[in-house]
């Protein structure tokens, strides 16, 4: 598995996900400019958190133009797996890959801490080694976390199964209290309608050693692994 992981000026995420995947992992990765026109041959492109052009106008609004996002957005039509973390997930937004827009954090201040999600579908091949309903510790930071769409996108990201991690307290209930950014729903982590593309604030490359607080992110990552194996011995 060879991941792609793209930097923009402003990511501060982009290590982290190259050690999650190297490290952890053991697969190849490799750093894509955000000028380039080349995701080297990559099988899974990571869009990594950071404040891609310093969040300027809105978070994810100047790194959608990207010339390296026109050929995110080319994999991602071709079927190719997308992980986009953090401003990841806003640039994704952004550039129309997944429904909806990150706000700011209703308490208008930057959230950095440990929440508990619940898994909410394991019918992708990013969740493949969870459980429905199982309550994970993943870290979160940022400022502009609220995910907020409109009433009909909201109904059918829920009818459709496409969300994929919700915020929860360590029980696994829904409480406004578990919820760092007052998200709608309490969604912390959508898919696409093609189940290639995840977009999640919390940050699962940050999750993959216990003496850090936690390795709940690593089922992810093995996920990934499984399914694009699975593709090759298809």
């Amino acid at each position: 598995m060879k991941v792609g992981i793209v930097r923009f000026p402003g990511s501060n995420c982009d290590e982290d996900a190259y050690n999650a995947f190297v490290d952890h992992l053991g697969a190849e990765a490799v750093y894509c400019w955000h000028k380039e026109h080349d995701l080297q041959g990559a099988d899974l492109v990571v869009l990594p958190g950071g404040f891609s052009y310093g969040d300027y106008l809105r978070p994810g609004a100047i790194a959608r133009f990207s010339p390296i996002m026109q050929e995110v957005i080319a994999h991602a039509g071709r079927g190719g797996p997308v992980l986009a973390i953090c401003n990841g997930f806003q640039i994704a937004c952004e550039a129309g890959l997944l429904p909806g827009a990150l706000l700011r954090n209703a308490s208008l201040k930057f959230v950095c801490d440990q929440v508990h999600l619940r898994v909410e579908s394991i019918a992708t091949q990013f969740t493949s080694r969870y459980h429905i309903g199982q309550v994970i510790r993943i870290p979160v930071a940022h400022g502009d976390g609220r995910y907020t769409a409109d009433a009909d996108t909201l109904e059918r990201l829920e009818g459709e199964g496409h969300v994929v991690f919700r915020y929860v307290d360590a029980q696994g209930h829904v409480t406004v209290e578990a919820n760092p950014n007052q998200s709608q729903r309490n969604i912390a982590g959508i898919r696409n309608g093609a189940g290639n593309v995840l977009g999640m604030m919390p940050h699962p490359e940050r999750a993959v050693d216990l003496r850090l607080g936690s390795a709940d992110g690593l089922p992810l990552l093995h996920s990934l692994a499984d399914a694009l194996l699975a593709e090759v011995r298809a």
